[in-house]
Formats: structure tokens, C-alpha cells, sequence
């Protein structure tokens, strides 16, 4: 597939070349994220349901395709709900001066008031999680950890939500702007949040998995952004992390086929610069080589008998993380 490279014309219409518009590396530049001081993990009520790798030790759910009865959905529906309602509360906190530390324990208060265990907060075995959500800054591709870092005016901030509550985890995370953003990162994020819900879209019964790869990364090339190969989405439900792996870039052999009644994320990590990255000595945080920045938006989805239904929005149907409504808006001319 073509990418979009510097003397082209930008995608945006405005007659520049890319490299000095939208790709214009000296906009895009970001000192590397440094860790800041993690305090200890916070406490959950008893009386909140623990999922199985937090209260026997290992995960005991299978870890196949996630496939629901009627009822399960209904259950599931509850967790996706709370993880878009904890993703508002907590997005509508982000500001200049506001650390990713101040962002957790605004999740962690939203996820307790809706009777919801934090699934990440003592995932991962021996990677113990210490932090009911992840919060990535900058040219952290995922995984980061909150700390008493302050947010800076033009950062971006990804944050990650996942919400466990009658026996099923929903996931959903998006990329939110610190202050005023520059023209060059907001069209980043822009691109990566019309990518994953043009993947989400491309979702129907009986169709390949590639369908969903096929959306994304031409898309994205076209406007100069890498798609991170190694991370994709992934199977939830009664299991946090199942299968299939969604890929993101396209892949030779991705033959499987969606089936009616499935849930799994979506959720491409478009980066501007390489899209290769190094673990923190944290064990968790990935952060790109280049410190370029990355955005990251995610849903859990569902396959039904004629398409796909995003289920991590609120009662009233919305999400920070954009939905199929915003998409179809957005190509229908005004």
C-alpha cells in the first residue's frame, strides 16, 4: 500500500506538502516520557466480584472465542456500559497540571460507585498491574502506568478503561487532549479514532478478521501514520484477554471468520513517526523509539446477524471514543 511521505501534498486539502503540515516532524517532536514515582495500588471494597486471576490466583475462564447466550450479553452490556461511563468521568478530568496519578483514583472512584472491579489493577501474574487504569502520554505506545507526572499543555493522553462486573469485562479506551493541541498531533488523533471506528464498520457476520486490517492500514497510510504490528484487539468477555487476536495490519492467512453473538476490542495504535518501541524498565510501559507521538482508541464490539454494534458507549448511546453514528456524520456531506 502507498503511504502518504513528506513532498506529498497533505491529506487535509490545504495545498502544503505533508512535511509541513501535517507530518511536520519539527511540530511532532516529543522529549522522551519520563516515569514518575507510582504510589501503592488502590483498595476495593470486599463486597466488589473479583475476577479469577485476582481472587484464585490464575485465569479459569476459557480463553476461546467469546461467544454469548441472550443472557450473558445482557451482562456484558452492564460492564461496557460502566467501563464508557468510567472512561467519561475520567477523560472529562484531563487538563494541564492534572498528573495520570489524579486520573486513576477519579477511575477508581467511578469504577467502586458502580459496584465494577478495575481489571487491570493486579493483572498479569508476576507483572503484577499496580493501577486500575493505563494511562498513555505522548510516545507511549500503551501500557503506561499512572505516576505524579503533570500533564503539559499539547500532551496527549491515552486512557485505557476496562470495567469487570457481573462475570464480564468491557474495554474501551481513547486518546484525549491535554489544553490546545498543535494542528499536526490533533490530526493524529483525528486519524486514529476515524481509523478504529472505520475498522469497527468493516465488522460482519461470516466475514474474514483481515476485513477489519483492511480498513485500518491503507487508511492510515494514506494520511502518513504507521499502524503498531505487534499489538491488536482481542476476544473479551468472561475473560479479559481472549481469542481471536485482531490484527490491525494486514496479515497473510488472517482467515477467521466473525460469528453472530461474538465480543472482542478494536483498537489500533497509529504512530507518526517508526511504529517500533522499547518496554520500560517498569515492565509495562512501551514507549516508540523516536518518542513521536501515538494515539490509541478502542471499543468492544459485537457481531449481530446483519453487521456490528459498538457496546462500550453510555445510556445515551455516546462515547469519547466516537461511535458509527460519528463516522457515518462525518462522510455525509453537510
Amino acid at each position: 500500500m502507498d503511504r502518504l511521505r513528506g513532498n506529498d501534498r497533505c491529506w487535509c486539502g490545504s495545498g502544503r506538502k505533508h512535511k509541513k503540515c501535517h507530518g511536520d516532524v519539527r511540530v511532532l517532536q516529543r522529549p522522551p516520557v519520563q516515569l514518575g514515582a507510582v504510589s501503592a495500588p488502590r483498595e476495593v471494597p470486599a463486597e466488589i466480584q473479583r475476577p479469577d486471576y485476582v481472587s484464585v490466583g490464575s485465569i479459569t475462564t476459557d480463553t476461546g472465542y467469546q461467544v454469548h447466550t441472550p443472557e450473558e450479553l445482557e451482562r456484558m452490556r452492564v460492564a461496557c456500559r460502566v467501563a464508557a461511563e468510567v472512561l467519561s468521568t475520567t477523560g472529562a478530568a484531563v487538563a494541564p497540571g492534572v498528573t495520570t496519578e489524579e486520573l486513576d483514583a477519579i477511575a477508581h472512584e467511578a469504577y467502586i460507585e458502580r459496584g465494577a472491579y478495575p481489571s487491570t489493577l493486579h493483572y498479569g501474574g508476576s507483572r503484577d498491574y499496580p493501577k486500575s487504569i493505563c494511562t498513555s502520554v505522548n510516545g507511549v505506545v500503551c501500557h503506561g502506568i499512572p505516576d505524579d507526572r503533570p500533564l503539559a499543555e499539547g500532551d496527549i493522553v491515552n486512557v485505557d478503561v476496562t470495567a469487570f462486573i457481573e462475570g464480564m469485562h468491557g474495554d474501551t479506551s481513547a486518546t484525549f487532549c491535554v489544553g490546545a493541541l498543535d494542528v499536526a498531533t490533533q490530526g493524529l488523533v483525528e486519524t486514529t479514532r476515524e481509523a478504529t471506528l472505520r475498522g469497527i464498520a468493516a465488522v460482519a457476520p461470516g466475514e474474514p478478521l483481515v476485513r477489519i486490517a483492511e480498513a485500518i492500514e491503507p487508511f492510515a497510510a494514506s494520511r502518513g501514520y504507521s499502524v503498531v504490528r505487534e499489538y491488536g484487539g482481542h476476544g473479551i468477555g468472561r475473560t479479559f484477554h481472549a481469542a481471536p487476536h485482531i490484527n490491525h495490519c494486514i496479515t497473510p492467512g488472517d482467515s477467521q471468520r466473525f460469528e453472530t453473538g461474538m465480543t472482542f476490542t478494536v483498537e489500533p495504535m497509529l504512530t507518526t513517526g517508526v511504529d517500533s518501541y522499547r518496554q520500560a524498565g517498569d515492565g509495562w510501559t512501551e514507549c516508540l523509539v523516536d518518542s513521536m507521538p501515538s494515539a490509541q482508541f478502542e471499543h468492544t464490539v459485537l457481531v449481530t446477524d446483519v453487521g456490528v454494534e459498538i457496546l462500550t458507549v453510555d445510556s445515551s448511546g455516546r462515547s469519547p471514543a466516537g461511535t458509527l453514528a460519528d463516522l457515518e456524520a462525518e462522510a455525509t456531506p453537510a
